[in-house]
């Protein structure tokens, strides 16, 4: 079972922050079940550019490049089951030919 990403606010960022002022890093870590590496991204991030630089910053996919992905998949696929259809036709040809060469013998 995967777990899956939590998300935080700016607002939940800035509060784990403080309460890690008040409180102690490590409580307030654990408190809300949190790497020590996360809480120091997010301290860089704050130091390095205000509470407008822990927005979450999203990768867009550009939904072209998407669909060409699906399409690059779909197609993948199709030439998979035919190189599949085209081993098994390749097979059945083989013995057909053994079994031919063994009855004109």
């Amino acid at each position: 079972m995967s777990r899956q990403r939590r998300t935080f606010s700016v607002d939940q960022k800035l509060q784990i922050m403080n309460e890690a002022d008040q409180l102690g890093v490590a409580q307030a870590l654990r408190k809300h079940n949190l790497s020590h590496s996360v809480f120091l991204r997010w301290k860089r991030q704050f130091d390095s550019g205000g509470p407008t630089s822990l927005q979450p910053q999203y990768h867009k996919v550009d939904p072209q490049i998407k669909a060409l992905e699906e399409e690059n998949a779909r197609l993948k696929k199709i030439i998979g089951n035919q190189a599949l259809e085209l081993e098994f036709k390749t097979e059945l040809l083989k013995k057909s030919a053994v079994q031919q060469s063994r009855r004109s013998k």
